[in-house]
């Protein structure tokens, strides 16, 4: 049987990622931080945040960081299901939108 594609124990060599451009990859840690840092939202409304966005660009390793993190934060089950359904209808919503877009081509090609 083939190991799958996504491993999760790739999620722990993350911050491998400097090893190959460490300039940037502390850059991008240093902002990623900067970013989870308690401000006007806090570090459980941000993994929210985090978990459902994890799910709209489909990243397995995001998921589970965060579904962990959530946990740690003491956000229910419930409510990670009620930001992975807000993920999902702002994704849904945005390629239905471009049906307009489709029905502006339809109509100026088909007059």
């Amino acid at each position: 049987m083939a190991a799958p594609y996504y491993d999760p124990a790739d999620l722990r060599k993350f911050g491998k990622i400097t090893e190959w451009s460490e300039e940037l990859g502390e850059k991008f840690f240093d902002y990623y931080g900067k970013v989870f840092e308690e401000g006007a939202l806090s570090a459980r409304e941000k993994s929210l945040i985090a978990l459902a966005v994890a799910h709209v660009v489909k990243c397995p390793y995001c998921i589970d960081a965060y579904t962990k993190d959530g946990l740690q934060r003491g956000i229910t089950k419930e409510e990670m299901m009620e930001a992975v359904h807000a993920g999902a209808a702002i994704e849904s919503g945005a390629t239905l939108v471009h049906g307009v877009q489709m029905m502006n081509k339809y109509n100026k090609l088909s007059m």
